[in-house]
């Protein structure tokens, strides 16, 4: 990123600091991907919180976003799902960045999730909530039995939508790519789009506009309506669909394979996910009589007698081979999560879920419109 783009990002978040901002800062753990644009967010969380550590998700960072990050004094630890699904190690590692702070923690995909009554009760300060960025980690929220804390998503905005809309595109794009490496296209071959949510509709849609024949399948009967009337083919399972599939995308947020699914697959069929390979892919459960084999620097080859398919980028996020760029899209969604923060710092929330109010999305829109849309 030019310094220009950065300053004008900075000046960007500056306005939307300067009207969400809490008259007291709450300590912070920010859980985020740090792609080239991403240290200008950073920067807009301190100015909204006393910013205690980022940790990136590891399967998206950009190397000079994070030493940028590091320059600018936020210091980057490493992440995985281990360190809060064990509740006594998350307590210990919250009190080592934060001890007696009132502090909010800023997720991608339900991190804190396990933890999260742990950390509530035995914590030395006090967690005032969580800021919830995605769909899969909403539902891991949604699904705890008792919410001891408010938990503010972010993911069902509609300021998300754009962004959820240029994401299913860059998918497309990537994985059309990686096939176009190994002269392969995506003409000729039936697709099979596993959910038909934001992501999975937008997904699905491209591909019908570049002439391939697209497959639905997703659990929720009224999407499978919504795809039906779309004029989509939707089946009823996945079987009846991996059977015919080319290409699968995995669009769910959660599982979209299990380890038995795979036998299924049709010979030569590519596979690709919109999200980390530990939630989309039972990889761990494939039968050991399958050969892995590197064909391409992004695509792995799993054989066994008479059958074979290709993994796109080790089943994680195939879009982030090629930066996972929304544009300026994006900004709307980081905006609402520092006025999420906000609102959590104010300690005025109940336990459960919430949403950033219509009025103040309104304000990011408007904000957003002003800066970049000229």
């Amino acid at each position: 990123m030019e310094t220009f783009e950065s300053a004008r990002l900075d000046a960007y978040f500056g306005r939307i600091a300067a009207r969400f901002a809490p008259q007291e800062r709450p300590a912070s753990f920010l859980i985020t991907h740090l792609l080239p644009e991403r240290p200008a967010f950073v920067r807009g969380v301190a100015r909204v919180t006393d910013l205690r550590v980022v940790l990136p998700k590891p399967k998206s960072v950009q190397a000079g976003a994070r030493r940028q990050v590091e320059a600018d004094g936020h210091p980057c630890d490493g992440l995985t799902r281990e360190m809060f699904a064990d509740s006594n190690r998350a307590v210990r590692y919250v009190e080592t960045r934060a001890a007696g702070r009132t502090t909010v923690l800023l997720d991608v995909g339900g991190y804190f999730a396990p933890a999260l009554s742990a950390l509530s009760d035995r914590f030395s300060g006090h967690v005032l909530g969580v800021v919830e960025d995605t769909e899969n980690g909403h539902r891991r929220y949604a699904e705890l039995n008792k919410l001891p804390c408010p938990v503010v998503s972010v993911a069902r905005s509609p300021l998300k939508a754009p962004e959820d809309f240029l994401v299913g595109q860059s998918v497309v794009f990537s994985t059309e790519a990686l096939m176009r490496g190994r002269g392969d296209i995506l003409h000729g071959r039936t697709a099979l789009v596993i959910g038909f949510g934001r992501l999975g509709s937008s997904i699905a849609h491209l591909l019908h506009a570049k002439g391939v024949r697209v497959i639905i399948f997703d659990i929720d009967p009224v999407r499978r309506t919504q795809a039906l009337s779309r004029s989509f083919t939707v089946v009823r399972d996945r079987a009846g669909g991996l059977e015919h599939a080319g290409l699968v995308l995995c669009a769910t947020g959660s599982l979209s394979l299990r380890g038995e699914d795979f036998p299924r697959l049709r010979n030569g069929a590519y596979v690709a996910t919109v999200t980390s390979s530990e939630d989309e892919l039972e990889l761990d459960d494939l039968p050991e009589v399958y050969e892995r084999v590197h064909v391409d620097k992004h695509v792995t080859r799993y054989l066994t007698a008479g059958h074979y398919f290709y993994l796109l980028n080790g089943g994680n996020a195939v879009n982030f081979l090629h930066g996972a760029s929304v544009g300026p899209f994006i900004f709307l969604v980081q905006a609402e999560i520092l006025a999420a923060s906000a609102m959590l710092a104010r300690g005025e929330l109940d336990p459960g879920i919430h949403e950033v109010s219509p009025s103040d999305r309104a304000a990011i829109a408007t904000t957003w419109l002003d800066h970049f849309h000229q």
